[in-house]
């Protein structure tokens, strides 16, 4: 099994997260997105899972990997007023979740978040940003590429303007030679 998620980089792995967050002295834990607040203040820790992914992908190869989602969901207004999630209150459900769920250091972390006006999306952890009075996990949106690329021909800037077409043979009839199932 792959440890991390073919083709895409800038991944954080669950281990450096935890390690981020252990190293800081209780401060309030917030979720960012593109330099703005995500998660208000209240939101609850409602699910940690250990995924693990078997996948095929356009050019006919076999891949898997595992992901660690923890998924976070909006407070009431009382417990908004409470404040934000303490590092050492969110370290503490992890390991608590941790003894009974095997959960994989390796493993890419993502947030998934959602409420009444944002649907659900698991989001990738850019960095951790310790400060003064708080702790902040920076995300960005998930994207798609084509991780055949490769096989494809595509140079990388075609995948970022979705340039894995049909015409290209990425993703069209696959010949014996290019499909692996091991």
């Amino acid at each position: 099994m792959t440890q991390t998620i073919p083709g895409l980089a800038d991944q954080t792995s669950t281990l450096t997260l935890l390690r981020a967050l252990r190293v800081q002295p209780q401060r309030p834990l917030e979720f960012w997105l593109h330099g703005e607040l995500l998660v208000g203040p209240g939101y609850h820790v409602t699910e940690v899972k250990a995924v693990t992914i078997a996948a095929m992908d356009c050019g006919g190869r076999a891949n898997a990997w595992r992901e660690t989602v923890i998924q976070l969901m909006d407070g009431t207004a009382q417990e908004a007023q409470a404040g934000f999630m303490t590092t050492r209150k969110f370290l503490a459900i992890y390991d608590r979740v941790a003894k009974h769920v095997p959960v994989r250091g390796e493993a890419e972390v993502r947030f998934e978040y959602g409420n009444n006006s944002t649907p659900a999306m698991q989001y990738h952890v850019t960095h951790v940003e310790p400060q003064a009075e708080r702790v902040i996990v920076h995300l960005r949106t998930p994207g798609v590429q084509c991780k055949a690329a490769d096989a494809c021909g595509q140079p990388v800037a075609a995948e970022a303007t979705g340039g894995c077409a049909p015409e290209s043979g990425c993703c069209g009839p696959v010949t014996a030679d290019l499909i692996t199932l091991g």
